[in-house]
């Protein structure tokens, strides 16, 4: 269990530094543009990046079941947050795609920790 945990931080970290050190990569793998300002660079490092970087750390550092539960809820968040997408913005592939990832690290990170 203490190994899928960890590998579980580590891909927060690991996809968080995407975000946070590759916006313009980050925004078009989801898709977005840039507008007129860079707000959307900031928003992308902040919350698609150095959110789950910092999720990850922290998992790691505390290193107890609490920790890696609460990383699975945040996943879950993103999963439950890409769902409504699906359902009221309408499906894609992308969004199923991105779905099951999160779904895939926070479901079981919950489970596995509870």
């Amino acid at each position: 269990m203490d190994i899928i945990n960890i590998i579980f931080a580590v891909l927060s970290i690991g996809l968080g530094c995407f975000g946070w050190l590759a916006p313009r990569y980050t925004l078009g793998a989801l898709d977005l543009t840039m507008g007129d300002t860079t707000m959307g660079m900031s928003e992308i490092r902040a919350s698609v990046g150095c959110l789950f970087v910092g999720m990850g750390i922290g998992a790691l550092i505390l290193g107890s079941a609490e920790a890696y539960v609460m990383l699975g809820f945040c996943w879950c968040g993103a999963a439950a947050g890409r769902l409504t997408s699906v359902i009221i913005d309408g499906a894609s592939r992308k969004k199923w795609i991105y779905f099951w990832v999160e779904a895939v690290v926070g479901v079981p990170a919950i489970w596995l920790n509870l």
